[in-house]
C-alpha cells in the first residue's frame, strides 16, 4: 500500500465516499472502492462494496463478489494494456490517471465480460484517486521503480501523482454521460478521498513522532489540531456540490425559458466567434492563447448568478484578452470586435432573469415564476439552510415543471442532510480542539 494508515481507517473513509456518492446521486445503486497497492507491482485489490436498497435507505456492504480484483487481488502485468488481452478500464484509469465512463452497455470497449464472452457489461463510471508523490510514505522518492506498459513506457513518468484507489459506480442503465454532472461529482469526492487519506496518514505520523521524540503539549496540540481540522474539510466540498446542483438548476431553468427564444444561442455565438478570432491571431503552441479557449469553453457549460458570473469573465476571460491583444498589437476593430463579444457573455448571464423573456414566458403562475427566479439567481458564499429549505419547497410545485426537477429536489435533500452533520461535525471538532488546547490528556484527545 503507497500510504500508511489503519486499515480499519482506511474502510471507513472507503466506506464514507461510497456512502455520500449513493445518497447523493439517485441514479447511483452501487460503489465499489479498489486499492492500488505500491509500485512496481501496483497490485489492485477491492477494499469494500456497498449496493443500496430499493427505497434508497439501507446500503449493504461486502465484497467485489465474483471480481479477479479480491484479495489478494490482481498485479499491474496482468491488467495492463497488451495485445491478446482484453482491454480494461481499470488499466486506462491507473496508468493514464483519468477517469472512465461506460454510457451504453453494449459498446463498452473496455468490457471485460464483452469482450471475452460476448455478455454486456453495465453501465459505469470509474475514477482514480490520487496523490502526489511526495505526500506518500517512500523513504526515497529516487529509489522507486515504476512499472513499464506493454511498450516498454515508465508509468506515470510525466506526472507529480500516482494512483492510490479506483472508485467504480454503477448506474441504472441510460443514465451516466461522460462528463456529465454525475461524474463531476465522483470527480469531486475522489480528490475528497485523497485528501482524507492524507490527512489520516499524517495524523498516524503525528502520533507516532510525539511517542518517538516527545514533543511537548503544545507542539502536539497543534499536530493534533491539524489533522482534526482535515477530518471537516468536506464542508468545503459540500458547497461545492451545492454551487453545482445551483448550477444545474439554473441550467433547466434557463434552456427551459429560451427554447423559442433568439437568445437561447447567445453565449455559444459569442464564445465560437472568441474562439475563432484566437484562432486567427495565435498558433497552436501559444500558451496564452490555448489558455483562453480552454476557459472560454468551460465558460459554456457555466451558468453562474449574474454577479457572481460577470466577475469571473472580466477576470478569467477580460483580462486575459486584454493582454493577449496588446500582445498582439491588434487594431482597433479587432478590438471592438472582442469586447463586443465579452459583453455578450455577461448579457447572456441575465437571460434567465430578464423580464421581457419572463413576460413571455407563461408555463406557470407569475408569483411563483418570480419567487424562482429570485431564489436560483441569489449570490450565496456559504451553506444556507434558509435557501435549501426554499428551494425544496418550490421544487415540489409540480407547475414548475423543470426537466429533472425531481432528481434535483431529491439531490438538494441529500445535500442538505450532509450539510447538517458536517455542521454537527464541525461544532463537536472545535469543542475537542478547545479541551485538547486547555490541558487535557492525551489519552482523553486518542479516544477522540
Amino acid at each position: 500500500m503507497t500510504i500508511k494508515i489503519n486499515k480499519a481507517t482506511f474502510e471507513n473513509a472507503c466506506k464514507d465516499i461510497i456512502e455520500t456518492i449513493l445518497f447523493c446521486l439517485p441514479n447511483a445503486f452501487k460503489g465499489t472502492v479498489y486499492q492500488i497497492g505500491r509500485p512496481p507491482e501496483l497490485i489492485a485489490k477491492c477494499v469494500t462494496s456497498g449496493i443500496i436498497d430499493k427505497e434508497r435507505k439501507i446500503i449493504s456492504w461486502g465484497g467485489a463478489g465474483e471480481s479477479d480484483y479480491v484479495a489478494p487481488g490482481k498485479p499491474w502485468l496482468d491488467y495492463r494494456d497488451q495485445p491478446g488481452r482484453a482491454l480494461e478500464a481499470m488499466a486506462w484509469c491507473v496508468e493514464k490517471q483519468h477517469s472512465w465512463t461506460a454510457e451504453e452497455q453494449k459498446n463498452d470497449i473496455r468490457s471485460v465480460r464483452l469482450q471475452v464472452e460476448g455478455v454486456k457489461g453495465d453501465c459505469h463510471h470509474m475514477e482514480p484517486v490520487l496523490m502526489l508523490k511526495k505526500d506518500l510514505s517512500f523513504r526515497n522518492q529516487s529509489e522507486i521503480e515504476y512499472p513499464k506498459n506493454h511498450n516498454g513506457d515508465t508509468v506515470w513518468a510525466d506526472s507529480d501523482y500516482v494512483v492510490v484507489d479506483v472508485i467504480k459506480i454503477h448506474f441504472r442503465p441510460g443514465t451516466i454521460k461522460k462528463d456529465g454532472p454525475e461524474t463531476k461529482i465522483i470527480n469531486r469526492l475522489s480528490q475528497a478521498l485523497g485528501t482524507e487519506l492524507l490527512s489520516n496518514q499524517l495524523s498516524l505520523q503525528s502520533v507516532e513522532a510525539m511517542r518517538k521524540v516527545g514533543e511537548d503539549r503544545l507542539n502536539s496540540c497543534n499536530i493534533l489540531a491539524d489533522s482534526l481540522r482535515n477530518a471537516i474539510t468536506k464542508s468545503g466540498l459540500l458547497f461545492s456540490l451545492i454551487k453545482l446542483e445551483l448550477g444545474f438548476l439554473r441550467q433547466q431553468w434557463e434552456e427551459m425559458l429560451l427554447e423559442h427564444s433568439d437568445q437561447k444561442g447567445m453565449k455559444r455565438d459569442a464564445v465560437q466567434m472568441l474562439n475563432e478570432i484566437i484562432n486567427s491571431i495565435t498558433k497552436p503552441s501559444d500558451i496564452s492563447g490555448k489558455n483562453l479557449l480552454e476557459l472560454q469553453n468551460e465558460f459554456l457549460n457555466m451558468f453562474l448568478p449574474p454577479e457572481s458570473g460577470e466577475k469571473w469573465v472580466d477576470m478569467q476571460i477580460k483580462n486575459k484578452w486584454s493582454e493577449l491583444l496588446h500582445k498582439k498589437r491588434a487594431d482597433e476593430s479587432l478590438t471592438k470586435e472582442v469586447h463586443r463579444n465579452i459583453h455578450q457573455l455577461k448579457r447572456a448571464l441575465h437571460r434567465g432573469k430578464d423580464p421581457d423573456n419572463l413576460a413571455l414566458y407563461q408555463e406557470m403562475p407569475k408569483p411563483l415564476k418570480s419567487k424562482w427566479v429570485d431564489l436560483i439567481y441569489s449570490n450565496t458564499n456559504g451553506i444556507d439552510f434558509h435557501l435549501f429549505n426554499r428551494l425544496i419547497d418550490i421544487l415540489g410545485e409540480p407547475s414548475l415543471k423543470l426537466p429533472h426537477q425531481n432528481k434535483s429536489r431529491k439531490s438538494l435533500i441529500h445535500l442538505k442532510a450532509l450539510a447538517e452533520i458536517m455542521a454537527q461535525l464541525e461544532t463537536s471538532t472545535n469543542v475537542i480542539l478547545r479541551e485538547v488546547l486547555n490541558g487535557h490528556d492525551y489519552q482523553m484527545t486518542s479516544s477522540c
